[in-house]
């Protein structure tokens, strides 16, 4: 079977585990070199790549850190030259409370890793792309970017932002071969969902209960999602925010 991105090369932020991790595989097994980015260990996701065939590296970054994806972007264009697919996953949850008990610190921390992450992420990725005069970009959002959630107001106006930034980068560079889309995942079966369930079964029962579909998703369908939009079959699909939750804000 023809591999779709063979020779081409993709970034994965957040690859060390869950939707990261999967994307990171997925992009291997369609043949791309794949640049594994985390501020947690990515070896294992390097292993799996590896083990499967694939090619690809491993690089520490803080992504709210000017300064490491700096660094990530150079040893990047120094090792490949060129970026094809950039998939900005890598996000925190924060702690749990309502605005009027949510601290500045912990507003601040969610916003620094999953805005301004990005918004860094996209400023050092779409040089290169730019260059080469194509390139595909896709920010790992939330459903919590399309409707509110209790409890969880700086996770929620993170990707609610996450997805205006989307829309407002597939503006500036459509005419210039770059399409930029955002990815909305639901409750997905990530580590992230084991914190709020405290891998607790009847928790998790009751995650699924809310589900339309009837169940959690796998990190797997979202790497599935990811890579359909950077291939042919996305071609003129740019500025979206696209559900993947089971029909969560159908609801």
């Amino acid at each position: 079977m023809e591999k779709i991105f063979k020779d081409k090369v993709a970034l994965v932020t957040g690859g060390s585990f869950g939707i990261g991790r999967a994307t990171a595989l997925a992009f291997s097994d369609q043949g791309a070199n794949v640049i594994v980015a985390d501020w947690e260990d990515g070896s294992e996701t390097l292993e799996l790549i590896k083990k499967n065939g694939g090619k690809g590296i491993f690089i520490t970054c803080d992504i709210s850190k000017a300064e490491e994806v700096n660094n990530l972007m150079e040893t990047i264009e120094k090792n490949y030259v060129r970026l094809d697919f950039a998939v900005n996953n890598a996000g925190i949850e924060g702690v749990s409370s309502p605005i009027d008990s949510c601290t500045l610190e912990n507003w601040n921390h969610v916003l620094n890793v999953n805005l301004t992450g990005t918004f860094l992420c996209m400023k050092g990725e779409i040089p290169m792309m730019l260059k080469q005069g194509v390139g595909v970009i896709i920010n790992i959002a939330s459903v919590a970017g399309l409707v509110g959630f209790e409890g969880i107001p700086a996770y929620v106006a993170s990707k609610h932002a996450m997805i205006g930034l989307t829309k407002n980068a597939a503006l500036d560079y459509a005419t210039k071969g770059i399409r930029v889309n955002a990815i909305c995942p639901g409750v997905i079966r990530t580590p992230m969902i084991d914190r709020f369930t405290g891998k607790d079964k009847n928790i998790e029962a009751q995650f699924a209960k809310t589900q339309p579909i009837g169940r959690l998703g796998e990190p797997e369908e979202i790497a599935d999602a990811v890579i359909w939009l950077c291939s042919k079959g996305g071609s003129f699909i740019t500025g979206a925010a696209i559900p993947v939750d089971g029909g969560w804000v159908a609801k």
